[in-house]
């Protein structure tokens, strides 16, 4: 399954026509991601009926929040909540570990609707700890590369949390995920999901081709 992390409302469209399976909508690619338009997700869901999760990140930077920043991204639950099919955020506290109480807390707001701790988990200094929180708190899936800089240097240890976690969570693998290298990431991981951006060219346009490629690899490989 191909998840497609897009950053405007026109690569949401077309990767949804392209193949993916589901839409991470995000903003400010330099950024690595921060809390998208409502715009943008009305104009997805206009085109297409594929699973659309909206990103909360409130800022780029850090993943340690205020008190302040933890209400606003409740309050953008609540704003996204009717169109959104599901939330993806990660809160940490000083010590490099999963926050308990407030990812909890936003999981809670967001029910029913599942949740995805997105790749703050890989500044998690103990990913065993760390997931065993995750579950605790109720998320249904992880965004990792292993705690590496990318999928192909992670893929060992995800392969390893897939089989020990890989039945009480959902792990999706990203990180730099390209048609060129999904082949052999699958194979090492075994995981069901993969996040790509399919960014092959400046800015931060989908590519359209990256994506059915990707996916046709997916799909022949099954």
């Amino acid at each position: 399954m191909l998840e497609i992390a897009c950053f405007n409302a026109e690569s949401g469209i077309a990767a949804a026509k392209a193949g993916a399976d589901r839409i991470e909508l995000c903003a400010d690619y330099a950024a690595g991601g921060v809390t998208p338009s409502f715009d943008a997700l009305e104009r997805i869901r206009a085109e297409t009926p594929i699973p659309v999760n909206v990103m909360l990140r409130p800022r780029a930077g850090n993943f340690i929040y205020s008190d302040e920043e933890l209400q606003h991204m409740k309050f953008e639950i609540q704003s996204f909540k009717p169109q959104a099919s599901g939330f993806v955020f990660g809160i940490l506290n000083e010590r490099a570990e999963v926050d308990e109480q407030r990812n909890s807390e936003l999981v809670q707001v967001a029910a029913p609707l599942p949740c995805t701790f997105h790749r703050a988990f890989d500044e998690v200094l103990d990913a065993d700890g760390g997931l065993e929180m995750l579950i605790k708190c109720g998320f249904a899936s992880v965004l990792t590369s292993g705690g590496r800089p990318n999928a192909t240097a992670g893929a060992g240890t995800v392969a390893v949390l897939q089989q020990k976690y890989g039945e009480r969570i959902s792990i999706i693998l990203g990180g730099g995920v390209r048609s060129s290298n999904i082949n052999s990431l699958k194979s090492q991981t075994r995981v069901e999901w993969y996040h790509s951006a399919a960014i092959t060219q400046p800015g931060e346009s989908v590519n359209i081709e990256e994506v059915r490629q990707i996916q046709d690899i997916l799909r022949k490989t099954q």
